[in-house]
């Protein structure tokens, strides 16, 4: 059933790889609960999603440009929280700029601390 299925659906979308992203995105929207618009037949979601694609009662452009919604979506979201990471290390290195000046790192001298002589070391 599945191959008749896609070699219906090629017809209306021509690339393969695009069928799979489209009818993907169709299985993941039925199994969420969104109401089927062919009849079950005993079929699991992907193929549910393929016949629907092949018998044209749902738009393929729609489906397709919802996809590529939900990527743009995801590439927002992820562009927001890179920006929170930049945020957050300016402000990390601010804090440790103000808790380390340069006064505070002048008295911590190794020299000042040890009057012993440096033995040297011994090479055989």
């Amino acid at each position: 059933m599945a191959r008749v299925t896609v070699e219906d659906c090629i017809k209306l979308v021509p690339s393969r790889f695009e069928l799979v992203l489209m009818a993907t995105k169709r299985a993941r929207e039925i199994a969420a609960g969104s109401p089927l618009t062919v009849p079950r037949d005993n079929d699991k979601n992907p193929v549910v999603a393929l016949r629907e694609i092949a018998s044209e009662s749902i738009n393929a452009e729609e489906l397709k440009a919802s996809f590529v919604k939900s990527l743009q979506y995801n590439l927002f979201s992820q562009t927001e929280e890179e920006d929170i990471d930049n945020d957050t290390q300016e402000l990390m290195l601010e804090e440790q700029e103000e808790w380390a000046s340069h006064e505070d790192l002048s008295d911590m001298s190794l020299d000042a601390g040890s009057e012993e002589e440096e033995t040297p070391i011994l090479e055989e």
